[in-house]
């Protein structure tokens, strides 16, 4: 998790040739041939090519330390042995050092930052645009769920809650805009009522450990009909009728389709395991709370990585408008 405690220097592009330098000798995994910065997201990911083929290295930003990602590997590899036998999904899978660590610290201008080699998944990003697709993802995350369900998660780690979706973002939010901005107290009576209708909920609805950012895009690859799901970086305890509201809201569908869509993924889920109608009635409150959350972060990011420029009045009114439009208040 950000911590926002901990002042940064500007996010650096760690150069292939260090990374080549310092990891190679780390790993079995052949003669390096070619290491290609190959994203940049909330980290950042490099492609490595060895003579034994393809692997994605991963460089976590410096705010994300050990405990963390050890958490994730944690996770990553109880799941690998509890999906063995799934027939719909499966999850991502990372290499250990010859010292059979499974992660490497690295030293860049802004502080230590992890990194992770994951092993190359085979498969193709379905976008979910047809009805087949969708059930056979409803599937596969039920799956997932189903799995999860059985992981014990080795440290203390913060939930999916409103302290994490709302609470913290609101404060991060008008720290940036300042506490006399005339969009704070909207942002301020707009987020309590929002915490009242989850609140009100939230008894009934299913609660566990979620992937944390399953919105299908950049998450999972399809091999024939099962997922294979990666990225599990803000897997924590939460809503799972939240990890579902991800998908819902993903913007590659066509707005005329995502009704049928959205039932064919529920099909398919309830297929696997049950999903109440109370979860489902819920996970358009969470994609509200997603949306919050996801303008939370943008600001977590602006001073470190994004920059202001993009930042201003028009992408607040953007959000105030987006809010105004959910009827919350």
């Amino acid at each position: 998790m950000l911590n926002f405690n901990q002042p940064m220097a500007l996010r650096s592009i760690l150069s292939p040739k260090y990374l080549e330098f310092a990891l190679r000798d780390q790993y079995d995994m052949g003669q390096w041939e070619e290491c290609l910065f190959w994203l940049r997201g909330l980290n950042d990911t490099y492609r490595v090519k060895t003579s034994t083929g393809l692997h994605i290295l991963r460089v976590y930003r410096a705010e994300i330390g050990e405990e963390e990602v050890i958490t994730e590997l944690s996770v990553l590899s109880q799941l690998k042995a509890i999906l063995n036998s799934s027939v719909h999904a499966d999850v991502g899978d990372y290499m250990k050092r010859k010292d059979n660590r499974g992660y490497t610290v690295l030293d860049a201008p802004e502080g230590k930052r992890v990194a992770v080699m994951f092993r190359y998944i085979e498969g193709t990003e379905n976008n979910l645009e047809d009805e087949e697709s969708c059930y056979a993802f409803g599937q596969s995350a039920a799956e997932l769920h189903k799995a999860m369900d059985q992981v014990v998660l080795e440290q203390p780690r913060y939930e999916l809650n409103t302290r994490f979706l709302i609470d913290q973002p609101l404060a991060r939010i008008l720290a940036y805009i300042g506490e006399s901005h005339e969009a704070g107290p909207f942002l301020v009576a707009f987020t309590e009522e929002l915490k009242k209708r989850i609140a009100a909920s939230a008894p009934t609805l299913e609660w566990g450990l979620c992937h944390g950012d399953m919105h299908g895009n950049n998450n999972a690859f399809q091999q024939g009909g099962s997922f294979t799901h990666y990225d599990l970086e803000w897997t924590a305890k939460g809503w799972r009728a939240y990890d579902l509201a991800q998908v819902k809201a993903r913007k590659r569908q066509s707005g005329e389709q995502k009704a049928a869509l959205w039932n064919a993924l529920m099909a398919g889920y309830r297929s696997i395991r049950s999903f109440s109608p109370e979860d489902e009635q819920a996970v358009d409150l969470f994609i509200i709370a997603r949306r919050f959350w996801v303008m939370g972060l943008d600001v977590a990011f602006i001073e470190n990585d994004m920059g202001a420029l993009d930042y201003g009045d028009d992408w607040l009114n953007s959000f105030i408008e987006e809010f105004r439009e959910t009827g919350i208040i």
